[in-house]
């Protein structure tokens, strides 16, 4: 049974020291009772009470790191059924599933893919996460080969040994011991020579059963066996199945407390036309699963479901933002147009990668209006007349320009005579209403 706030107080140090970022050891209490902080988050906490609250503290859903060094991918730690409650914690990690019969040169090119694969979107480095190596060979030698050929050419991805075989599978483990890979999977066939190869090299174990109750009697087993970092496959690969079990398995961990079913979820989601596979991909990411496997990382594929995990993993309470100040796009000079617009992400990166396109340098003032769009902003009385020139006058960007010229955004048209009499000296241009306007309005203005 996890443990109230108050039955938690009472075996903290009631010291109140704040260390842990909180005002008392009560707030923290509370919040170590709603999963919302970790318990090591408390510096003081005595080894007897780690012991008790270690358990009842823990997430519902156990949360390890798969793979190893700065862009190692947490996955698991998650407390809630709906984004909205509260907000899904750490994003699936996105993989790509190779052959060891393949070519070698074709092996190196998708390692190397996944390599290059990272790329930006507004302000978040997005990238395929892992590489699944299948052992289709049935040679546990050349399976060795290729599982270092792929760590060797994609050295920051995280690593999937897909090998049922115990002996190739220790052989793997070994030749790439420092990147912690999670070998997949246990059977019941093969549970506890696997779980011996997870426990004596300390790496994750992903557990294999048709369903979720055949499933939470093999990771109980697997636990038994000294292996704490399991992920779940239910066997689910079409995408009714992937949203019965992974939603059965997800309301058993966090509802019920259901420790055997209190994991990570993987799911195989391989099939030969990638447009189909994109779309189960789509509903495992949508649906609780930690690790999506595909068979193929094509870019516009990898862009629809970058795009679909990064919207899911925000925090809907929390609108994305960028810093306040005047951003330079391009080679600025004092004679480069001024343009304004508020600092949501989207916004910001819409209307500067527009300005790109116009090949026009200029300046951005991007002003805090706590991640709202213009409109937003300008209907919530945050980006008004008064406080867009107090912004633009404490920006000390008037001594930068030799102009005194300021770029409205053409939705909030009505601002632009107030605003004039609140920047004494300036003159204020209405600027296009969509962003995809901006350069054909900065190439007329400099012709």
């Amino acid at each position: 049974m996890a443990l109230t706030g108050v039955q938690i107080f009472k075996l903290l140090p009631k010291t109140n020291c704040k260390k842990c970022g909180f005002p008392t050891c009560l707030a923290f209490a509370m919040k170590l009772a709603q999963g919302g902080v970790e318990l090591s988050a408390c510096p003081d906490v005595s080894e007897e009470a780690k012991q008790s609250l270690g358990e009842a503290s823990a997430p519902p859903i156990r949360a390890f790191t798969l793979g190893t060094g700065e862009k190692a991918v947490k996955i698991g730690g998650e407390t809630v059924l709906f984004r909205h409650e509260k907000k899904f914690v750490n994003p699936c990690a996105l993989a790509v599933n190779i052959k060891d019969d393949l070519g070698e040169e074709e092996i190196a090119d998708i390692a190397t893919e996944v390599a290059n694969s990272e790329i930006d979107r507004v302000g978040q480095k997005l990238r395929v996460d892992a590489i699944s190596i299948e052992y289709a060979s049935n040679d546990s030698a050349k399976y060795e080969a290729v599982v270092k050929l792929a760590a060797e050419k994609a050295p920051e991805a995280a690593i999937i040994l897909n090998c049922k075989d115990a002996a190739a599978a220790e052989a793997a483990v070994k030749a790439i011991a420092g990147r912690k890979p999670l070998i997949y999977c246990a059977t019941g066939e093969n549970a506890e020579a696997m779980a011996n190869i997870a426990k004596a090299n300390s790496v994750p174990l992903a557990a294999c059963a048709d369903g979720p109750e055949a499933l939470s009697a093999l990771t109980e087993k697997i636990k038994g066996l000294g292996v704490e970092d399991i992920v779940l496959d239910s066997g689910a690969k079409t995408a009714g199945e992937i949203i019965q079990h992974n939603t059965q398995i997800r309301r058993s961990a966090l509802k019920k407390n259901f420790k055997p079913l209190g994991y990570p979820i993987i799911n195989f989601v391989l099939r030969d036309d990638p447009v189909y596979e994109a779309s189960i991909a789509s509903v495992a990411i949508a649906k609780y699963s930690s690790i999506v496997v595909l068979s193929s990382i094509e870019k516009w594929k990898n862009v629809a479901l970058f795009t679909l995990r990064q919207n899911l993993y925000t925090d809907p309470q929390v609108p994305m933002q960028v810093e306040q100040k005047v951003y330079d796009i391009g080679e600025a000079t004092a004679d480069s147009p001024l343009m304004i617009t508020t600092n949501f992400s989207l916004t910001y990166f819409i209307v500067s990668g527009e300005i790109e396109n116009s090949k026009v340098p200029s300046r951005l003032a991007v002003m805090d209006c706590e991640g709202l769009s213009v409109l937003t902003a300008w209907a919530a009385g945050k980006f008004t007349a008064s406080k867009i020139a107090q912004f633009i006058k404490e920006s000390g960007i008037e001594s930068q320009v030799s102009h005194k010229e300021l770029i409205l955004p053409g939705q909030v048209a009505i601002l632009s005579g107030s605003l004039e009499d609140k920047l004494e000296g300036w003159k204020v241009t209405v600027g296009p209403r969509e962003a995809n306007a901006i350069p054909t309005f900065l190439k007329g203005r400099a012709a």
